[in-house]
């Protein structure tokens, strides 16, 4: 499995021990925060007796009578993928119109201590909880059950959305990748061509299977002339790993796109490196290859 790192920092608390008398006072906000603990009111003085904290909630109001749990449907579409029965494209396919979870954390932005000594959150913003690739790639995780969430991150609310919204939201922030159930045995992940597809309401091909792509490498390589012929297959990140160590023909997070020119022999260094190098350049500014693949690696091989 992908290590993915938390960008959001916990809070932690630390004791003071010690076996002698020296006391301490606490800080005037924490004093303030321990006050506020078990009263009958809020800070604004409104009762909390009668109140239904989990009506209105974006779970409850969005999908009355969910459950919270992964869908059945899509659970037999992973599990169908963990037993090497379908692709990854299946997998994307299964999850364009289901019901996410994305985990939201509260970031307090402005309080004041009341004239009673309480603290009253004047202001506090709801933040998109956001995880960093292994290749330092921004990522937006999400997953199928409320319980999956909250044992990733303890201090994260669930937030139920339409996967297609959440696609488009994942677009707008600057996400390169959609990781699915970080944490648990299968953690898939939807690369950025994946993702825009599902939320262009389009299908999603892999490129390493992509008729358009395949075309735009041969034009790429064309008027190259030590290039004899190009070659496109799955990379090595498009495979993953359960947890239980079984290898997964997709839900890898790149590189995606393995590409093998095969090239005329006899090619000195200088011609070598020119080669290369106008292919990638080539690469760099194909519109098909920049909407359509995610990252790509090169490999030379000799012609045959």
């Amino acid at each position: 499995m992908a290590d993915f790192s938390d960008r959001v920092h916990r809070a932690h608390t630390h004791g003071h021990g010690g076996g002698g008398g020296d006391q301490r006072n606490l800080p005037t906000h924490i004093a303030a925060q321990l006050a506020s603990a078990g009263q009958k009111t809020d800070t604004g003085g409104q009762p909390w007796e009668g109140r239904n904290l989990a009506e209105g909630t974006s779970h409850t109001h969005q999908y009355p009578g969910d459950q919270g749990t992964t869908d059945p449907a899509l659970q037999e579409v992973f599990d169908a993928f963990v037993a090497g029965e379908i692709d990854e494209a299946a997998v994307v396919d299964a999850l364009r119109n289901v019901r996410i979870f994305a985990p939201v954390v509260a970031q307090l932005s402005q309080a004041e201590i009341t004239e009673a000594g309480l603290v009253s959150d004047k202001e506090s913003d709801m933040a998109l909880v956001s995880i960093q690739a292994p290749d330092g790639r921004k990522a937006l995780p999400i997953f199928t059950a409320v319980d999956a969430l909250t044992g990733w991150h303890d201090l994260a609310r669930p937030v139920a959305a339409d996967m297609r919204k959440t696609a488009l939201s994942a677009v707008e922030d600057d996400n390169q990748l959609i990781v699915i159930n970080p944490g648990q045995n299968l953690t898939f992940v939807l690369r950025r061509p994946a993702f825009w597809a599902i939320a262009k309401g389009q299908e999603w091909v892999p490129s390493y299977r992509n008729s358009q792509v395949a075309q735009a490498l041969q034009d790429i390589a064309a008027p190259i002339s030590a290039v004899t012929a190009v070659e496109a297959a799955p990379g090595q990140g498009v495979y993953s790993r359960t947890a239980d160590g079984i290898v997964l023909a997709g839900g890898g997070h790149g590189p995606e796109l393995k590409i093998t020119l095969r090239l005329a022999l006899g090619l000195t260094q200088d011609q070598l490196n020119h080669t290369v190098q106008t292919f990638q350049q080539g690469l760099a500014i194909n519109p098909v290859i920049s909407e359509l693949v995610d990252s790509v690696q090169i490999s030379l091989a000799s012609a045959s």
